[in-house]
């Protein structure tokens, strides 16, 4: 990825940056949280820092917002199991009592990659521990590809700025244990 201009691509469309995290905040973040900041994530977020309220604040890791991003993959997929009887055939019988179902929701997200806030409700995945990962939008069980890769992505959230395509993905993207499952189950949902 060339940082320069991207970083300088996406302050023309209103991003403003901080200084890049240092090796030891990019450490503490992973060490709190679980989970390990893909290479090409870690480089862009060690360039320079998004600011804003839908970038992650990396450096105040008790914010209510970052909790908040990390956990809302889970909280939407429990979310549609109450509310929209979500329930994969892949999970076998539904329990009757909701904590049941929500308890085998939450093995389900605790046994696949951890999804990082990127920006908004855009993730991108800490497993394979490789660059190149997708971005996902995840917004309840509604999971799609939102680039091939980071850089991809950014290009895709600001199409505009980069002057490409609005939303163009690659033909190979890598796949993810459990989330590109949903991405598939969601497309055969959303064709039936």
């Amino acid at each position: 990825m060339d940082l320069p201009h991207i970083r300088s691509v996406l302050e023309r469309a209103g991003v403003e940056f901080a200084r890049g995290l240092t090796p030891s905040e990019l450490n503490a973040a992973e060490q709190r949280f679980g989970f390990t900041f893909p290479p090409d994530l870690r480089s862009f977020l060690s360039y320079a820092l998004p600011a804003g309220q839908r970038f992650p604040s990396w450096r105040d890791l008790d914010s209510p917002e970052l909790a908040g991003q990390l956990s809302w993959p889970c909280e939407g997929i429990c979310f549609d199991i109450e509310q929209n009887e979500f329930w994969p055939v892949e999970w076998g019988v539904r329990p009757t009592v909701l904590d049941d179902a929500f308890a085998i929701a939450r093995a389900q997200v605790a046994a696949a990659p951890k999804l990082i806030p990127v920006c908004g409700h855009r993730y991108i995945p800490d497993r394979p521990y490789v660059s190149g990962n997708p971005v996902f939008s995840v917004y309840q069980t509604d999971v799609i590809y939102y680039g091939g890769d980071l850089e991809n992505y950014l290009c895709n959230e600001y199409h505009y700025y980069f002057g490409t395509p609005q939303y163009a993905l690659p033909a190979q993207i890598r796949p993810i244990e459990f989330w590109s499952w949903l991405v598939e189950l969601n497309g055969r949902r959303a064709g039936a």
